[in-house]
């Protein structure tokens, strides 16, 4: 049985889910899902956990996310992308300059409140708030923490003398739950200019980047050689101190027994053949389970 992780790079024009449901067919396998859902039209870094390494999804979550992104200065939309209904416009007649608009993206930075797109799957009382606004119902949009490690421009803004807008390129690496389209209207609204996020890649998700990710395409046509497009469940706790158990050990830590272990970290992945197959906290003097992973081979 395949237990680990693709790092799916999604093709635009396809959903999370869409890209779950053709893995399930082209791999024949159930046990199956992503961390982390991309909208349709931003491409990327999508993990897709299989197997035993379905337990980590949760984990996945909770490690930082980073994209490479464009805005616009002039138009803004009811979902804060190009798929919305334009709300609003306002010709910029003196371009904003780097300096303006970093001094911005820093007020964005940190820990900062933030609502999240009407156009969105975030949940209020049982119900995505998409669904609501495609109703034209009103709803209460939740204000929720979330974390920006940075927020910064890739290369000076390009004003168009034409049109009146102007565009910016940027980079963000933030946290579970951040709204990259939230951090392009909310720019735009510290500025007094309605803003529109215009483009959007993730690079970075659950520890995995760009340099890591495989196509679809790169899957079926490597189907019998999952070593060129599965990371194994062992590169997701790469960053964990790991103890290689004695078979004596690994009786009792398949039976979730704890174990004594001397001048360790408070959590350490405990691997048996050199594969993970639990990962262990520090609960008084002894190690406990944390995370059962006894079927990854």
């Amino acid at each position: 049985m395949l237990n680990g992780i693709i790092v799916l790079n999604k093709p635009r024009g396809m959903t999370s889910s869409d890209c779950v449901y053709k893995l399930r067919k082209i791999l024949h396998i159930k046990k199956i899902g992503h961390a982390g859902t991309l909208d349709p039209e931003v491409n990327g870094v999508l993990p897709i956990a299989i197997g035993q390494a379905t337990k980590l999804i949760e984990l996945m979550h909770l490690k930082p996310k980073s994209y490479l992104g464009k805005g616009m200065l002039g138009q803004a939309t009811d979902s804060y992308d190009l798929d919305g209904k334009i709300l609003a416009t306002k010709k910029i007649l003196e371009p904003f300059s780097s300096n303006e608009i970093e001094l911005v993206m820093k007020k964005l930075t940190g820990n900062i409140k933030q609502l999240p797109p009407i156009y969105s799957a975030v949940r209020v009382n049982g119900k995505r708030l998409y669904e609501y606004a495609r109703e034209g119902i009103e709803v209460e949009r939740p204000e929720r923490e979330v974390r920006v490690y940075n927020y910064t421009l890739t290369s000076d803004p390009i004003y168009d003398s034409e049109l009146k807008t102007e565009s910016f390129s940027f980079s963000v690496k933030c946290s579970k739950g951040t709204y990259v389209r939230s951090l392009v209207n909310d720019l735009g609204e510290i500025l007094n200019v309605p803003a529109v996020m215009t483009e959007l890649t993730r690079t970075e998700s659950s520890g995995y980047d760009m340099s890591q990710a495989v196509t679809l395409e790169d899957i079926e046509a490597n189907i019998d050689t999952p070593n060129k497009w599965l990371q194994s469940i062992n590169t997701f706790f790469s960053d964990l101190t790991n103890i290689e158990l004695s078979t004596e050990q690994f009786s009792r830590v398949k039976n979730g027994a704890s174990v004594r272990l001397n001048n360790v970290p408070d959590i350490v992945a405990l691997s048996y053949n050199g594969i993970v197959k639990a990962i262990y906290k520090k609960k008084g003097k002894e190690y406990r389970p944390d995370l059962m992973l006894l079927k990854n081979e």
